[in-house]
């Protein structure tokens, strides 16, 4: 007989079911509760339903698997035998919380629902249980508040609104200020409100508010929100929920109750000290919604207000308990924990741990410190930095610190640091709308929720009115790398949308504000900014990290400021240089190249790239010295001709007038430039073929200033690369005339100059016949931009239009011009990088694609056995810690190091 599979695991009172390595079946918030249980944590007591429910509930449309039901009962049973009351009793009710909990932490994109079990009966019981009426009056109003919002579907202001109204009506202004009596009208108005909009009350019976409320968060794994959180943090679909049933304790059962957040590490500067908030007579809601400002737990943090008093003040043995726990768990788990709390009439209930979010400065920090204190390794140390949003995070912009400030128009809390300069907008909407068509946009809102994400994402920064340092709003902005500042209480914003106040000031919808998430500080018109500098703890981080790594990272860098910028983040040389993109520098140089493509003849030709000779030679050179004896990739050059030249009948007339030509040989000469497809037309090595002259100057001009450069003592590693190639014999002919070229010059200058010559391999072709290719190739550049283009049939330009469909859709993982595509691109990049090697073992191969600064690319680039990547300067040191983690993920090790159970 088959055994009947288990569908729930308990915890509470000392013991476990499950432990910390069940995390793909319990979900991390699930695998962490009962590892809390196991180390003696005060935690309620509770169970969890495992993620291979939730994945039978969405296969099969919404039911439940056979024996869940007596599981449930079961283990409830458990439940109310520790914690002394029972389910659905009207003398002794025992209420339940539901949480999701995926394997994978999805902050706020998944549905909670409080206090279930409370009805017309219960709660009289709950009066009588805790002899405070408000307080049981409070809970039944939250209860229908987020049972009619997630379960029911019913739109959240409906009842939020009500209750402002009813503030207002009775010179209220905060929810705490309310009496018993005020709750019995409020919810009288609410299940009216209820039965208006949605046709029908809220149940009670007490096990169909719990059977629902599971259903529910069930179900809240597949809204459109966590779907799209799950698409942007490439997380599978596959992994489903689980669901954590808890018993209820209350932060809000009076002035000896909280609740709060604390993290056992600061999480913005990574300082080893507690940090969190805690707001008294509320439940945990209240202070990740925002809908107060909380205070600080300790006295090491501002207050917010003059005579509110920390935790630590105020309840300073529940504050001692809480810091032995922060000791137990960080001690246990070996990472900074993020953690909630209720204290319920001076008890301390620990409700969640998981591995704290952190700001790129205090991951590195922590990391570092960490391994100075002994608890983690080098490797676990490098493993703990997400080089995605942590690294990238460290380079974003600050206020100039040269700058005299003009008089803020106030201040918040400083939640996420980093300054940006945007317009006001007032919509998540509209910020994403206004954000992905490349404006500069600040979103401000009284607070912010998981449905706003998409806002979050696409504004430069955010300002809320509410909340504090571990609102929504503060959290996300810290994860995604974006300024943040909360809690501006002086902030006011219209109704009509037509702006907000900041104190006296008011700020029109559109007009430009600066705010400065690390200081908390939000100023009118645009502040200057200025770049991040990398330093201190970051440099002996980024050394430890290149210790251990193996592939090389280059940057792409077109000019002598790119280079230098390029050198500074640890580029061990430049994988790329676009010549193209000097010529667009300035206007003579422009001038000078659409002489070279207007010419009538190769005498005329000759004389405008003289003109520019002398101009690339000087780039060449100052690129050079840059890097010293580090290489650099010079691609000749690429894009097809007729994107120099400019477009409409006017701009024709003062190019012919400035070269001296008709305009009707101007037009018809640029008639003829024009194709149907030009990314796949006269470009590249083509054009080397077709008109010499141009890569002629471009060699010369090379090699002139490595000569140059080695002269004054340096020694350049010159690599000349030919792009769009498509196969040996096309190489061998321009191998062959830059070889002859080089050889030339060197004889004429009496020197010797060791140059490499090699081709960038972008067309499927060229890697089908890459083995025959390397016979004429030093080495090979995979450019997976076009190669990615051409595979796929995607033109970069316009897929824009169809690939976020895709995405959404699931047809598509991950964007191709992101990261590589493993099972096309990816396989002609294998196939490119065997067969070359096959024939030339020495072949140095590397990606020069944007794809070169992406982490997942990065690892499948380390799989196949690349030499090196090159990448835009500021994604050098996310490839560096991209490819250090690479190497150690090769190691045998303690994978506990990345980043443990969220």
């Amino acid at each position: 007989m088959q055994a009947e599979t288990r569908h729930i695991y308990s915890f509470g009172d000392g013991r476990a079911d499950g432990r910390t390595a069940m995390k793909d079946l319990l979900g991390s918030k699930g695998a962490n509760l009962a590892e809390m249980a196991s180390l003696g944590i005060p935690i309620p007591a509770g169970f969890t339903i495992t993620t291979e429910v939730s994945r039978f509930f969405t296969a099969q449309k919404g039911r439940f698997p056979s024996g869940l039901n007596e599981q449930l009962d079961a283990a409830l049973g458990q439940v109310e035998k520790i914690m002394g009351g029972r389910f659905g009793d009207s003398k002794a009710p025992l209420l339940l919380s539901v949480r999701s909990g995926a394997p994978v932490s999805m902050p706020g994109m998944m549905d909670t629902v409080l206090n279930i079990g409370l009805n017309d009966q219960t709660v009289e019981g709950l009066i009588r249980q805790s002899g405070d009426e408000r307080f049981a009056l409070d809970s039944h109003r939250r209860f229908l508040q987020m049972y009619s919002h997630v379960v029911m579907g019913l739109d959240g202001d409906v009842l939020e609104q009500k209750l402002e109204a009813y503030k207002r009506a009775n010179g209220f202004e905060l929810d705490v200020e309310l009496g018993a009596k005020d709750w019995r009208q409020v919810i009288e108005g609410f299940r009216s409100a209820i039965m208006a909009e949605l046709g029908r009350a809220v149940p009670e019976d007490p096990h169909e508010q719990l059977w629902e409320a599971i259903r529910a968060v069930f179900s809240s794994w597949n809204t459109r929100r966590a779907v799209h959180y799950r698409r942007l943090h490439h997380i599978s679909n596959e992994l489903g929920t689980a669901v954590n049933v808890m018993a209820m304790v209350f932060g809000n059962m009076g002035e000896h109750s909280a609740s709060g957040v604390a993290f056992t590490r600061n999480p913005a500067s990574g300082e080893r000290e507690p940090y969190g908030e805690y707001l008294v007579n509320a439940q945990g809601e209240d202070v990740v919604a925002g809908i107060r400002t909380p205070s600080p737990i300790n006295r090491a943090y501002e207050l917010p207000q003059d005579g509110v008093l920390s935790m630590e003040e105020r309840m300073p043995q529940a504050y001692r308990e809480l810091v032995e726990v922060f000791h137990k768990l960080e001690s246990h788990y070996r990472e900074m924990q993020d953690i909630e709390f209720t204290v319920q009439k001076q008890k301390m209930w620990i409700l969640q741990t998981r591995t704290g979010k952190r700001t790129g400065r205090a991951a590195i920090k922590i990391a570092l410190d960490m391994l100075d204190e002994k608890l983690i390794s080098e490797r676990e140390a490098i493993l703990r930095v997400d080089p995605e949003h942590h690294i990238t995070e460290l380079l974003h912009p600050a206020i100039d610190p040269n700058l005299t400030r003009p008089e803020p128009l106030g201040r918040g809390l400083a939640a996420s640091p980093g300054a940006a300069v945007g317009e006001v907008v007032l919509s998540p909407d509209e910020a994403a709308r206004r954000g992905d068509a490349g404006e500069r946009v600040i979103l401000v809102r009284q607070a912010t929720s998981a449905d706003d994400v998409h806002g979050l994402y696409a504004a430069q920064g955010v300002l809320t009115q509410t909340g504090g340092l571990t609102s929504h709003a503060a959290v996300v902005a810290r994860s995604i790398g974006k300024p943040c500042v909360s809690g501006a209480s002086e902030v006011h914003i219209e109704a009509d949308g037509s702006g907000f106040h900041f104190g006296d000031a008011f700020i029109k919808a559109g007009e430009v504000i600066t705010i400065d998430g690390t200081q908390g500080m939000v100023y009118r018109g645009a502040l200057d900014l200025v770049e991040a500098e990398l330093s201190g703890e970051f440099e002996r981080f980024m050394a430890l990290a290149d210790s251990h790594r193996t592939m090389g990272v280059r940057a792409n860098a077109d000019t002598p400021l790119d280079a230098n910028r390029a050198r500074a983040f640890g580029a061990q040389g430049v994988g790329l240089c676009r010549t193209e993109h000097m010529f667009f520098a300035t206007d003579e140089r422009l001038e000078a190249m659409r002489a070279v493509i207007m010419a009538e003849s190769t005498e005329e030709r000759e004389r405008a790239l003289s003109t520019l000779l002398p101009l690339q030679r000087a780039d060449f050179a100052d690129i050079f010295r840059c890097m010293g004896s580090l290489p650099v990739t010079v691609r000749l050059l690429d894009p097809p001709l007729h994107e120099f030249l400019p477009a409409g009948r006017a701009a024709y007339e003062e190019m012919a007038r400035a070269l001296g030509k008709s305009v009707r040989y101007v037009k018809q000469r640029a008639a003829n430039l024009r194709e149907t497809n030009p990314m796949l037309g006269f470009r590249g090595c083509r054009v080397g073929i077709i008109i010499p002259e141009i890569y002629d100057m471009q060699v010369r001009a090379i090699v002139e200033a490595a000569l140059q450069v080695q002269a004054e003592g340096l020694s350049p590693h010159v690599e000349i690369m030919i792009p769009l190639v498509i196969d040996q014999s096309e190489l061998r002919s321009l191998r062959a005339s830059t070889q002859a070229s080089i050889d030339g010059l060197l004889e004429a200058a009496k020197a010797t100059l060791k140059v490499a010559i090699g081709t960038m391999i972008e067309l499927p072709r060229a890697a089908l016949l890459a083995g025959e290719i390397a016979r004429e190739a030093d080495f090979f550049s995979f450019g997976t931009n076009d190669l990615t283009q051409a595979t796929f049939g995607f033109s970069r330009d316009d897929a824009g239009r169809f690939l976020p469909d895709y995405l959404e859709r699931g047809l598509l993982a991950f964007d191709p011009f992101v990261t590589i595509d493993r099972d096309g691109v990816g396989e002609l990049l294998a196939l490119g990088l065997t067969r070359g090697k096959a024939v030339r073992p020495d072949l140095v191969v590397g990606i020069c694609g944007e794809h070169g600064g992406d982490p997942r690319s990065i690892d499948f680039c380390h799989e196949l056995g690349f030499d090196y990547v090159s990448c835009s300067a500021y994604r050098v040191p996310v490839a560096r810690l991209a490819a250090a983690q690479c190497a150690l993920r090769k190691e045998p090790g303690d994978d506990r190091g990345v980043g443990g159970l969220e």
